[in-house]
């Protein structure tokens, strides 16, 4: 796939082919749009974001591209009028062979000409990464309101209780009801504070080498055991895997909550829950206490055949107190995101056909370096 030259008529300089070899590298898209409207350059990331070959797309103008209300445009007429450099995050753009996508867009003039020069940026990773970082945001704000609560809360409830036990001691059958009812009800109430707490525990875990596929087939035969008798568990491994640098406790203690939620999302008659791993070449991510980026090649997920999560809790399923099961705490996915961002991991939602998919993105265990450490 050869770039779309523009310096058409003229002998190519040497500089200029290299110049050209970097734009077919890049990984982003870049068009470069003339003064009369039409594209006179692109990259094969270009080709690519758009569905159009190089070849097609230097025939036609930019409005047979995007549409006619999209920013781009008008960032383009802005360049043109002021000749500064502009940009735009978080863009829907929409083009007619590959629909909506949310991206970065970056628009400057071509020195010493009248084209105008568009590099656009796809926003999947990013995206990702910006959520990451929230859901260790929201787990940090649960570790604050956990601390609080323990101190602030747990005792004054001590007092209620033993209050309304004095209170049964003497009471009519009908007051006793609401005595019972009180305790009951700051028993509840402890027992949240409880779950909370395990969130303000920020000390260092005790990692090491993990075979992620022992546990994932420990959660499934204490879910088949109980909560997923009637759920038909399918398990889809890579048996090359290499071991997980994590903390084994920790991990089936995520894994059962993930597993819990696939079951009481799948349908009472046909549910199925998907187990599955694979080893990814993919994200490099720069974690707190870390000197270097981590890569994060081991991915485990877990996916269920129900109904799915709605668009609009989507972005905010890993934050505190966001459910939609009835009378669900909404903290057990905000405690996954916690664990998994302890072990240097990501974890993410994805919509699938049918259902939900949970992926949890694990640092590899290297026998080396950590045994030397």
């Amino acid at each position: 796939m050869v770039l779309a030259n523009p310096f058409t008529g003229s002998k190519r300089r040497k500089t200029e082919v290299d110049a050209l070899s970097v734009l077919n590298a890049l990984p982003d898209p870049l068009i470069v749009i003339d003064e009369d409207g039409y594209i006179c350059m692109t990259n094969p990331a270009g080709e690519e974001f758009f569905g159009v070959s190089a070849k097609k797309l230097l025939e036609m103008s930019v409005n047979e591209i995007i549409p006619f209300d999209s920013p781009l445009l008008g960032l383009v007429e802005q360049v043109r009028t002021t000749g500064d450099y502009v940009s735009e995050y978080s863009v829907d753009l929409g083009t007619p062979n590959t629909g909506i996508k949310n991206v970065n867009m970056q628009v400057s003039q071509l020195y010493g000409t009248t084209n105008v020069v568009v590099q656009i940026e796809e926003r999947t990773i990013a995206a990702k990464m910006d959520r990451q970082l929230t859901h260790r945001g929201a787990a940090r704000s649960v570790t604050a309101m956990a601390i609080m609560l323990a101190h602030e809360v747990k005792n004054p409830l001590s007092g209620i209780r033993g209050s309304a036990q004095l209170l049964e001691m003497n009471a009519s059958d009908a007051d006793r009801a609401l005595t019972r009812l009180i305790c009951d009800e700051t028993d509840r109430i402890c027992a949240l504070v409880d779950r909370m707490e395990a969130f303000s525990d920020d000390r260092p875990i005790d990692r090491d080498a993990v075979n992620i596929h022992e546990v994932l087939e420990h959660v499934r035969r204490v879910a088949e055991a109980g909560f997923g008798r009637k759920v038909t568990f399918r398990e889809s491994y890579d048996p090359s895997l290499p071991f997980v640098y994590g903390n084994r406790d920790q991990l089936v203690q995520v894994l059962l909550n993930l597993i819990k939620n696939a079951v009481e999302a799948s349908p009472e008659n046909g549910g199925e829950v998907i187990l599955s791993t694979a080893y990814r070449h993919g994200i490099r991510l720069a974690v707190p206490g870390a000197k270097e980026k981590v890569q994060l090649p081991l991915e485990v997920g877990v996916q269920d055949n129900g109904p799915g999560i709605p668009e609009e809790i989507l972005p905010h399923v890993f934050d505190p107190f966001v459910t939609t099961k009835a009378g669900g705490s909404g903290l057990g996915l905000a405690l996954v995101a916690k664990i998994v961002g302890d072990h240097g991991g990501i974890v993410e939602f994805e919509s699938s056909e049918p259902g939900s998919k949970v992926l949890i993105r694990l640092p590899v265990y290297n026998f080396i370096k950590t045994d030397l450490e």
